[in-house]
């Protein structure tokens, strides 16, 4: 009783709080009462989430599951209340809208992500969302894998065992009941957006009549080259403000007056989610920008909390509202439209950010569906993905090599053979190495001596990084090999070594100067010397190619072809070899 009684004196001051915040900060909320009284106006609810990246189940550490506020921490998040959070601020709504800012999946939960985001798509179909903004981990697979298989329920692979599981009422996963939307996401070869740019909501007036309410989707303009979603060569991506002009445009020509921008890109406004402090970042100059066509922005990708009033070009407020992450908080715009001139009175716009606390009962449907995807992670972790003979491990010899670290480049190779351009080798950091792989048997029931399970690959190795191959010169590569060594600020070398596939061996000479310690004659691939004006095709995870793993020179690459991303990659090569036998290490030598 005591725990229940100060759960229910913290939400309530909570929610005390959040009230008092919104009249100090937002300068339309002091017309609330007024819009209320209005009968001529409609009002029309929009309810937000944003960057929820799968966390169906709630989580209690301070990233994922705890949120700042006044009265100090806040437990926060869970599919199942935020399915009562939604149902509760809809109450005695007439028009209530639920909206994703994007990033909604490819996230890094376990269950969610190793059924291929397919839980977190039945989540937001029963909470009834209406439209995503494509954010840049909509597109951590490919166009297609958005667009057919999580849009459309298009399968591939075996039904139940590679994709379209059985979700938590025994059907068939069946893609998305709501559109992806964004204004500025092209496919490179056909220039052509991927998905429409905007939808329209017909929201009727009480009299018989509809006022149309256009919402623009807008993606962060680095998302070809992000790590985890790098699409270049297959996307490109307009620039934020001259898409959302433009088909603020296009929507006014049809005679929509009142629009909403569903942008996935951020900002930082200060520690306090119903605050706005010093508001900086790309959003705010967005926002300050925009045509003022736009009532109204939703942001993401930050993972930031605020809830800020910015002037438009013409000096009228709207709300710039983010909703932190992982489903921690539900941010709501009530706009009061006109209908006469279909446009929005904005002198009587609300804005507030609900955390999504714990002290109300949680939706049990929704409940159901977050226990019945936890069983089923705990099944797939379980599964067998190979064979082995042999330790696996991270522990490397005096050249820099490792069993895990050989076999994975053996299977970034493997991968970068399916490019058009196939690979000629591949190169391998050891950052995307996590854990040993070894022939005892783990701690799983379902384990025995000489098995790798799903969860232990999984595990081993991998961020959700795809494999990409690119075009280095062999100068390139040679320079790359050197810059294994990095000068240390007492003159010392480091060393951090990278992995090669089983078809290049090299040696080097640490009596050489720094910058010589590789001779092109000492390198050979597929056993032939290196040629530095020669143009290979090397496979290599986006992360490493991007010069994130401390390598430069792969920055010269160019044509890069996106393959399989890390994990997938991984656990198809293991199955392909069915056992998997510890390599010599004898790839790389020293002089």
């Amino acid at each position: 009783m005591k725990m229940k009684r100060k759960s229910a004196i913290i939400y309530f001051a909570a929610l005390t709080l959040t009230l008092l915040f919104c009249f100090l900060y937002e300068p339309w909320n002091t017309a609330a009462e007024e819009t209320g009284k209005n009968s001529d106006l409609v009002n029309l609810q929009l309810l937000g989430i944003t960057d929820f990246h799968g966390y169906l189940q709630a989580f209690n550490d301070k990233s994922n599951g705890q949120i700042w506020s006044p009265e100090g921490q806040l437990s926060v998040g869970g599919a199942a209340y935020n399915a009562s959070h939604l149902k509760r601020l809809k109450e005695g709504k007439e028009h209530s809208i639920v909206l994703s800012v994007g990033d909604n999946f490819s996230g890094w939960p376990f269950e969610v992500a190793a059924h291929r985001d397919e839980p977190t798509i039945e989540f937001m179909n029963a909470v009834g969302v209406e439209m995503s903004a494509v954010g840049n981990h909509e597109l951590d697979e490919s166009k297609e894998f958005l667009l057919k298989h999580i849009d459309d329920g298009k399968c591939f692979g075996k039904r139940d065992v590679d994709s379209c599981f059985k979700d938590s009422s025994g059907s068939q996963f069946d893609g998305a009941e709501f559109p992806f939307i964004s204004a500025n996401v092209r496919d490179a070869k056909s220039g052509r957006l991927i998905t429409k740019p905007y939808v329209i909501k017909q929201i009727p007036d009480g009299k018989g009549h509809n006022i149309p309410v256009g919402f623009i989707g807008l993606t962060i303009t680095d998302t070809i080259t992000g790590t985890t979603s790098f699409q270049e060569g297959n996307l490109t991506v307009d620039p934020l403000l001259e898409s959302a002009n433009r088909y603020a445009k296009e929507l006014k020509n049809k005679g929509v007056e009142t629009i909403v921008a569903v942008v996935h890109e951020g900002g930082s406004a200060g520690g306090n989610y119903q605050g706005c402090t010093n508001p900086r970042g790309p959003v705010f100059d967005f926002a300050r920008d925009a045509t003022s066509a736009i009532d109204a922005i939703f942001t993401g990708h930050w993972h930031a909390a605020f809830n800020c009033s910015i002037e438009d070009p013409e000096g009228n407020p709207r709300p710039v509202i983010e909703g932190a992450n992982h489903g921690k908080l539900i941010s709501e715009i009530n706009l009061s439209i006109d209908p006469s001139t279909k446009e929005v009175v904005r002198s009587k716009t609300i804005a507030v950010n609900h955390p999504v606390t714990r002290d109300v009962p949680p939706d049990q449907e929704v409940a159901n569906m977050v226990d019945y995807w936890a069983d089923r992670g705990k099944q797939r972790w379980a599964e067998l993905a190979a064979k082995i003979t042999g330790d696996l491990t991270l522990a490397r010899n005096e050249n820099g090599e490792s069993s895990l670290a050989d076999v994975v480049a053996d299977a970034h190779y493997a991968t970068g053979r399916k490019a058009g351009k196939p690979a000629d080798f591949a190169l391998t950091a050891s950052s995307p190495l996590h854990k040993d792989l070894l022939y005892a048997k783990g701690t799983n029931s379902a384990d025995q001596d000489g098995q790798i399970l799903f969860g232990e690959m999984w595990e081993a190795h991998g961020y959700a990084n795809p494999v990409v191959v690119v075009s280095l010169t062999g100068r390139d590569v040679k320079q790359i090999l050197e810059e294994q060594w990095r000068k240390k600020a007492d003159g010392t070398e480091a060393f951090y070594p990278l992995a090669v596939s089983h078809n290049v061996r090299y040696s080097f000479s640490l009596d050489n100067p720094s910058s010589q310690h590789i001779d092109p004659a000492d390198v050979k691939i597929n056993g032939r010397n290196l040629i530095l004006d020669k143009t290979y095709r090397v496979a290599a995870l986006a992360y490493l190619i991007r010069g994130n793993d401390g390598y430069p020179a792969f920055l010269k690459y160019t044509d890069p072809v996106r393959v399989e991303s890390d994990h997938w990659a991984f656990l198809n090569y293991l199955k392909r070899q069915k056992v998997i036998k510890p390599p010599v290490l004898n790839r790389v030598s020293s002089n």
